[in-house]
């Protein structure tokens, strides 16, 4: 599994946005997709996108006066990583521990035939 580092939570809300759009995002589509839910300054956006970048996770290429971005790891890659990393913290890397955890927090009968149907999927 590649190794990255965890992400904060607005850099990961920068990520998600890039993510959504598949790449070839500019500062203003972040600010534009971030702006129905607070308000950033555009250097902040910036600051985020840079930061991003020199930790490996978005590639910027100049198209006329502005970047445009793209994520370099995948989403799926990035929540397998925080998948293992939250089950090793937090349940010691034990499956079991995990899933009991799951049945406590009340999950539906619907949400454990789904997640049985993915398992035998082995789509996960």
């Amino acid at each position: 599994m590649k190794d990255f580092p965890h992400l904060p939570d607005a850099e990961l809300e920068v990520m998600q946005i890039i993510w959504d759009k598949g790449g070839g995002v500019s500062r203003q589509d972040v600010e534009r997709e971030l702006s129905a839910r607070r308000s950033l300054a555009p250097t902040t956006i910036l600051t985020f996108l840079t930061r991003l970048c020199e930790k490996g996770f978005l590639r910027a290429e100049r198209e006329g006066r502005s970047n445009l971005y793209s994520p370099l790891i995948s989403r799926r890659d990035y929540l397998a990583r925080e998948s293992r990393s939250i089950l090793d913290k937090l349940f010691g890397g034990s499956l079991s521990s995990f899933a009991l955890s799951l049945s406590d927090a009340g999950l539906s009968r619907k949400e454990l035939d789904e997640l049985r149907e993915l398992l035998e999927r082995d789509e996960l």
